[in-house]
This record gives structure tokens, C-alpha cells and sequence, in this order.
């Protein structure tokens, strides 16, 4: 090839990095077997069948078997990019990760609007024995503190690093929100000595947060304060997981002076993710978008 040709094509190659951002990247969160676990549940395989619900007539991985927890960060083009990074936390009742629907569509919407998407795939499913989020939790904190110490690396600023959630996800979330003191875990390496702790959360049609069976008041395992993030929640009124978890989580942010934005809407059910429908409630990412740039997270 001719030396014009050859810079050319480089030209060309950088430009496509530019304009789509760079590769994923895949980084395991314990060197060895994550605590607490015994070892491999068997492969992990998408257990959606035929059957499954379709999601505005789209199919959706549900991946199932999670022993080996990573992130994979996915970068928006150097052009976009804020410096705000967001942990994505899929839902799936803490049985399965909705890893499309939830996850690499989500991060990419985060990379649209400039911001590094972070998707966590944690263990799944529930440990015998042992909390629902609690294994989900060690990896959630594991994983800021990863995010932390290699923001430079990754083009992110460490004191602009959110967490998104949605059902189960959206508890892990808040679990994450107002349990970053202290480790759940033995402290493994330089890592863990970067805070755990989200600079703001978006909350999507959360799950469990309130008392099992009641609905009328907080769950004890948040312990909302005025150290917990600034939060966005959005949910729909027909939800069948109920609305009452924004609400009384709301309600608690408020009495701690903690800034909020909570939406909504009539209609919506659950498990929607971010694809458009013709129901209003799709279209909260606009709105989340909004309470992003109106808080500064996206301002470089």
C-alpha cells in the first residue's frame, strides 16, 4: 500500500474511534472466587425461551448463572465525552440480569450524552443462605472502587461517578447509596480504599424499597441520611411493584435534606428499560437527562 493510502486509512480509523467511542472493556471484579460463594453455579446462558415476554416487540437477554462478576465500560467518542460515568445495575428479581434491555442498551444512551456506561454484571442468582442483594452489593462496591482508581485511565472524573438501577437493580442501587462506609467484604487491594459511594442515582421502577408485605414505610436496610446521593426515580402508577417505593424513598430524601426529582406517570407497568413506546413513560430518559445537566453532572 502507498504511504498516502496508509494515512489514509489510519486517518479514517482514528476518525470512526472518534466519532463511536472506544472498545468495551471487560475487567473481572475479584482475582479469585467472589466472596462468600463456593465456586461455579454451571455456565452462564440466557435463559429467555421462545415464551418469553417481548419488550416493544423485542426479545430480551435474561442471563442467568453470574458466579464470575465483571464490569465492561463502554466509552463515549472523546468529542461527547463529560468526564460523569454511571454504573448500570440490570434488574431481574436478583434471579436473572436483563442485560440488553437494562444494560448495553442503557450504556448505550449514557454514551449518547457523553457519559462513560459502567455495566455491572453481578452474581446472580440469589445466594442460599444468604440476603437477596448481598452478594449484588459486594460487587457493586467492589466495582466503584475499581472505577475509582483507574478513572484517569478511563477519561472519567472520580468525584462525577453515579449509579443507575432499574427493579432489582434499581434496590441495589439505593443499597449502594447509603451503604458506603465500610466494605461488606475483607478488603482486597488498593481498590477498596477508594470510596464506595455514588455521587448521584437515578432509580428506575425500584424494587424492595419498602418493607416486604407492608409497603407503608421505608425498608430498615436503607438508612437514608444526609450523606445519601442526590436521587432521580421515575416509575409508573399501574406498576405492579407500586409506586409507594419512590414515594416513602422520597419522602425520607426530603427529610434529610437530600436534593430529588421523582416522576410518575399513569401508565407503564413494569419493565419497560428505555425502548420507546407510545407511553409517555418512555420517554424518562429526556427527563433524566435534563436533571443530569440541571444538577452539573455533565458539565466537563
Amino acid at each position: 500500500m502507498k504511504p498516502f493510502s496508509w494515512l489514509l486509512a489510519g486517518l479514517l480509523c482514528g476518525l470512526a474511534v472518534g466519532v463511536t467511542g472506544a472498545e468495551p472493556i471487560t475487567v473481572r471484579l475479584w482475582p479469585g472466587v467472589a466472596p462468600g460463594d463456593a465456586g461455579e453455579l454451571g455456565p452462564e446462558h440466557d435463559t429467555t425461551t421462545p415464551e418469553g415476554r417481548l419488550v416493544a416487540g423485542r426479545r430480551v437477554v435474561r442471563l442467568g448463572n453470574v458466579s464470575v462478576p465483571t464490569i465492561t465500560v463502554y466509552r463515549p467518542s472523546p468529542f461527547k465525552n463529560t468526564g460523569a460515568a454511571v454504573l448500570v445495575c440490570p434488574g431481574g428479581g436478583y434471579h436473572i440480569l436483563a442485560m440488553d434491555l437494562e444494560g448495553t442498551e442503557v450504556c448505550e444512551w449514557l454514551n449518547s450524552i457523553g457519559v462513560t456506561g459502567i455495566l455491572l454484571k453481578y452474581r446472580v442468582p440469589r445466594r442460599e443462605g444468604r440476603e437477596p442483594h448481598e452478594a449484588p452489593l459486594q460487587d457493586a462496591q467492589r466495582a466503584m472502587g475499581i472505577i475509582r482508581q483507574r478513572a484517569a485511565e478511563w477519561g472519567i472524573d472520580p468525584r462525577r461517578v453515579g449509579v443507575l438501577g432499574f427493579s432489582a437493580g434499581g434496590h441495589l442501587a439505593a443499597m449502594l447509596s447509603n451503604h458506603f462506609d465500610q466494605r461488606t467484604y475483607p478488603v482486597i487491594d488498593a481498590a477498596d480504599a477508594k470510596s464506595c459511594r455514588p455521587d448521584f442515582a437515578i432509580l428506575v421502577y425500584p424494587a424492595y424499597l419498602t418493607e416486604k408485605n407492608e409497603g407503608k414505610v421505608l425498608a430498615a436496610n436503607l438508612p437514608v441520611s444526609e450523606r445519601t446521593p442526590p436521587t432521580f426515580m421515575v416509575m409508573a402508577a399501574d406498576d405492579p411493584v407500586k409506586p409507594q417505593n419512590v414515594l416513602h424513598y422520597a419522602l425520607a430524601l426530603k427529610q434529610h435534606g437530600v436534593p430529588f426529582e421523582v416522576h410518575i406517570y399513569p401508565t407503564g407497568g413494569h419493565g419497560y428499560g428505555l425502548r420507546r413506546t407510545a407511553n409517555p413513560v418512555t420517554t424518562w430518559p429526556d427527563r433524566a437527562t435534563d436533571w443530569l445537566r440541571s444538577q452539573g453532572w455533565l458539565t466537563p
